[in-house]
């Protein structure tokens, strides 16, 4: 046995170490799907805040999670799963849902990119909306849409309000939108998407459409339309 294969090794018993307790698999498996930050966590789980700094600090030590500090509030840090340091098959919780709206703050890049990627893996309807709605589509999220064989050529922003419907699946794709939202949408999923606006880049674009495409393809098998599976 060489060095190298030995030290996987070990971080893999190391893993599976930690995914043994209950509270951290929970962790896991809620992280799954989107981010939280440490406060969602707790709630949602009924974990005190001891115990979970805890469990996290374990799992962060063997490096199934990381954090990243919210560009809304900077005082708050989300948690995400590192989908790569998993080794072995996960359970994939199931939602039932007949539309999705993915939602950032202008509605303007990421939650059109997202809704774009979606249509791509899955039959469940979806669409895009911001809390705070820009006037147009960046140019930007247009070109890289169609570099990557996507169209926004005819997308349009809107407001959450008049987009929502009852039973719908929404998922905040950026900090702001998330914080926004607060308890006007509970049952909803997070996912912390930098903002490539901000950068204004074209690797900015391509990061963030990257970063969606790999959570539009956990996401998607998980969601089924109501009364069946999406076949």
């Amino acid at each position: 046995m060489n060095a190298e294969w030995s030290a996987s090794v070990v971080a893999r018993a190391q893993r599976h170490a930690a995914l043994g307790e209950p509270a951290r698999l929970a962790i896991i498996d809620r992280l799954l799907l989107g981010d939280a930050s440490p406060g969602e966590l707790g709630q949602e789980l009924g974990l005190p805040s001891n115990l979970l700094a805890h469990h996290l600090k374990l799992l962060e030590q063997v490096g199934l999670i990381e954090r990243s500090r919210s560009e809304g509030d900077r005082r708050r840090t989300y948690l995400r799963l590192r989908v790569q340091a998993l080794t072995d098959t996960m359970p994939t919780p199931l939602r039932t849902a007949p539309r999705v709206v993915f939602v950032c703050t202008h509605n303007s890049a990421r939650s059109h990119l997202a809704a774009a990627l979606w249509k791509r893996h899955s039959t469940v309807p979806a669409t895009s909306a911001g809390t705070q709605p820009a006037s147009r589509v960046h140019p930007r999220a247009v070109a890289t849409a169609r570099k990557n064989g996507l169209s926004l050529a005819h997308a349009r922003t809107a407001h959450i309000d008049e987009t929502l419907r009852p039973d719908d699946l929404v998922v905040a794709v950026c900090d702001n939108a998330h914080e926004q939202l607060g308890p006007r949408v509970p049952d909803r999923l997070h996912w912390s998407v930098p903002d490539p606006t901000r950068i204004g880049t074209d690797d900015a674009f391509a990061d963030a459409l990257s970063d969606l495409a790999d959570r539009v393809d956990r996401l998607a098998p998980a969601v089924q339309p109501p009364g069946g599976r999406d076949d």
